[in-house]
């Protein structure tokens, strides 16, 4: 996994409304969860809800299935898995070994 996915999906992660979202659809997995599912278990309007599942949509972390008229989502746990892995090789640079360079795209 590359940097900049690491960091897109740490940005993700990043709030703790997504990271229960993430909660009630890892508890879902037998039936994948509408927006409205979602948002009957949290305190927050739909709109609200939605613009979070968007963003972990565009992170990879969770996938749409279309159901009719609904979208249905599901965790990728794939995805968390890659990101574990990746995790894990980073920190476990950051305290061993020498420092590598950092490859920026030119402005």
């Amino acid at each position: 996994m590359r940097d900049d996915d690491i960091a897109t999906i740490m940005r993700a992660l990043g709030h703790p409304v997504r990271l229960n979202i993430l909660r009630i659809l890892a508890t879902q997995q037998q039936s994948p969860c509408c927006c409205a599912d979602v948002t009957e278990s949290l305190p927050l309007a739909q709109s609200t809800v939605s613009q979070h599942i968007k963003v972990l949509l565009d992170a990879g972390l969770i996938e749409r299935q279309a159901r009719g008229t609904r979208n249905c989502y599901t965790v990728r746990h794939d995805r968390l898995a890659d990101l574990g892995a990746a995790y894990s090789g980073l920190l476990t640079g950051l305290t061993h070994g020498p420092v590598q360079e950092l490859e920026l795209d030119p402005v």
